[in-house]
């Protein structure tokens, strides 16, 4: 777990006005990178040929894809497949999500493509049939998505019916609120700003407390097989 008051900014290659708050990479043992980008006015992150996803969380960007250029405001967010030439520039000081992973591919299905939308058009669904605990899954849950970024919001008061464990491994933004998240055998209080990440058959639960919502952006590996990408 990371809090706000621990965090280091750096440059990454290709930033142009823009630093980065590097949360989760491989030297963590995490099998994909999630940082924060924090731009100034006209600040542009640089190219990778790995999948990108991000998410605003302030301010504005304007990105561009397949000669298709969309301004994004907060809760806006886009996903470009591997290798898909791409923008992203800030119109004025913004804070962004951005999550990197090399893609898995699959033989049964094709590659996806670009998506450009809003956390306020997509759906919302009970978690376990709880309605102060609500979902919305961010990319299509097709098999040509090998991961997943969902928001979860819970009412204050509301928690995980269960201490979860499993192969996924979650990379974790909390956007509002707070409560308790439990990792492993330990106990943590969380609030907007701090960063989690728990690799697989990590003990995990959270409970929401205070007056108001808390609400997370969290990354799952998703869609493939175990042993996919092993080699003996």
């Amino acid at each position: 777990m990371l809090t706000a008051d621990t965090f280091v900014r750096s440059p990454l290659p290709g930033m142009k006005g823009c630093t980065a708050i590097v949360h989760a990479g491989p030297a963590l043992g995490a099998t994909f990178a999630e940082y924060t980008a924090e731009f100034e006015a006209g600040g542009e992150l640089g190219a990778t040929s790995a999948q990108r996803f991000v998410f605003v969380m302030e301010g504005s960007v304007s990105v561009e894809v397949a000669g298709k250029r969309t301004e994004l405001g907060a809760r806006g967010y886009a996903y470009f497949p591997e290798d898909a030439a791409h923008q992203v520039v800030a119109t004025k000081v913004s804070r962004v999500a951005v999550l990197e992973k090399s893609y898995q591919t699959l033989s049964s299905v094709g590659v996806p493509g670009a998506i450009i939308s809003h956390e306020d058009s997509v759906s919302s669904r009970a978690l376990n049939d709880d309605p102060d605990l609500q979902v919305k899954c961010l990319l299509p849950d097709e098999m040509s998505f090998d991961f997943a970024v969902n928001t979860m919001t819970y009412q204050p008061g509301a928690a995980l019916s269960m201490v979860e464990m499993h192969v996924m491994e979650h990379g974790l933004i909390m956007l509002e609120g707070g409560g308790i998240y439990r990792l492993g055998d330990a106990w943590y209080p969380v609030t907007a700003g701090d960063f989690i990440w728990m690799g697989p058959w990590c003990p995990q639960w959270f409970g929401a407390i205070g007056k108001t919502p808390a609400k997370y952006l969290i990354y799952k590996d998703w869609n493939r097989h175990p042993l996919a990408g092993v080699r003996r």
